[in-house]
């Protein structure tokens, strides 16, 4: 508008977030005061949680949420949240799960946290930040979904002199857990993917942690776009986000997150043969190009397998989806949107 001689023009990302807010008062101010709207709210709570890296741990017939706070991604932060559902649709939280002591070391990039129910109790893989530069991969243990978490590994699992990030965990044929992690472009620019073996409590490692693969190998994946901004000059490559998933008929495939010609990117590896430790090779084709990631899989309670990952990756936009994927004889592939559970509100 023009006001005294002035234009005024509205900032345009200001404006995409009143547009979005708009329409999601705008839904519930009809689906409650208008006598004749007929429609599901099942979108509303989902597009309010402002969380990248989302996890899903179903138990005792409960989903769990969890993930990275979007606000604070790349800031100071003290705490991590968890979300509950019964039909992955409406959302009850945040629940606070962990919060930092004052003599905790780290105090920012609370990143990517995953809850796994193990041997009676439950374990927080969580990534861990700090000012002077440390970044690594911690577990925290609790006695409930909901905490509260507690430090349980001795400091960060990942070497103390390695910037680390997104830990999972994968058990191999034995039962012996290993922590699979990916390592910073600012330390190695191929951007590797790597693991180590735990010991059977979690506290701590066995062995030297070794390479699965780098992300420059991989055919779909282009350089970090974002490079400049951390002061780097040459071509660096983002390995990120890794899951393992063992299909019915038995394929060992790694999930993992990188940048592709669209953005934010989805790719699959596979070990050639069988075994954790490799060789991994890497699918031409990126299973979800649609500028989202950091994925993981889980089974909703009927048994339906889906992917649940963040998108877009833009800044104050990322949310929770989750798509139906479908194990086939190459692997996995990828359909609609998830529906509700039997009985919710979608």
């Amino acid at each position: 508008m023009v006001t005294e001689g002035h234009e005024y023009r509205p900032t345009e990302a200001n404006r995409k977030v009143y547009t979005r807010l708009y329409s999601l008062y705008r839904q519930l101010h009809d689906g409650f005061g208008v006598k004749e709207w007929s429609g599901g709210m099942h979108n509303v709570m989902k597009e309010l949680l402002d969380i990248r890296d989302p996890f899903v741990l179903l138990d005792q017939g409960c989903y769990y949420l969890y993930g990275t706070r979007g606000t604070t991604v790349w800031t100071q932060e003290d705490r991590f949240d968890c979300y509950t559902s019964d039909d992955l649709a409406t959302w009850d939280g945040p629940h606070e799960i962990f919060h930092r002591a004052p003599d905790f070391w780290a105090d920012r990039s609370f990143w990517a946290p995953e809850c796994h129910a193990y041997e009676g109790a439950y374990y927080l893989l969580t990534t861990f930040g700090s000012g002077d530069g440390r970044l690594g991969v911690q577990i925290l243990r609790a006695e409930s979904p909901l905490g509260p978490f507690a430090p349980w590994s001795k400091g960060t699992l990942t070497p103390p002199e390695w910037q680390c990030l997104d830990g999972t965990p994968y058990f191999d044929a034995e039962g012996a857990p290993h922590l699979v992690f990916s390592r910073s472009f600012r330390q190695v620019g191929e951007g590797h993917m790597c693991a180590v073996e735990m010991t059977p409590d979690l506290r701590t490692t066995r062995g030297e942690p070794r390479v699965l693969f780098s992300a420059k190998d991989a055919p779909w994946v282009v350089p970090f776009p974002f490079a400049e901004d951390f002061g780097i000059e040459t071509d660096v490559y983002l390995s990120d986000g890794p899951f393992p998933h063992t299909t019915r008929s038995g394929q060992l495939l790694l999930l993992w997150s990188s940048f592709g010609a669209n953005g934010y990117t989805v790719g699959i590896a596979r070990s050639a043969s069988g075994d954790f430790w490799g060789p991994w090779e890497h699918d031409a084709e990126p299973l979800f190009a649609g500028d989202g990631g950091h994925c993981m899989v889980f089974r909703t309670r009927e048994g339906k397998l889906l992917l649940a990952l963040h998108a877009p990756n833009t800044f104050g936009e990322e949310r929770p989806r989750f798509l139906e994927l479908t194990e086939t004889d190459a692997g996995l592939s990828l359909g609609e949107p998830a529906r509700p559970a039997k009985g919710g509100s979608r």
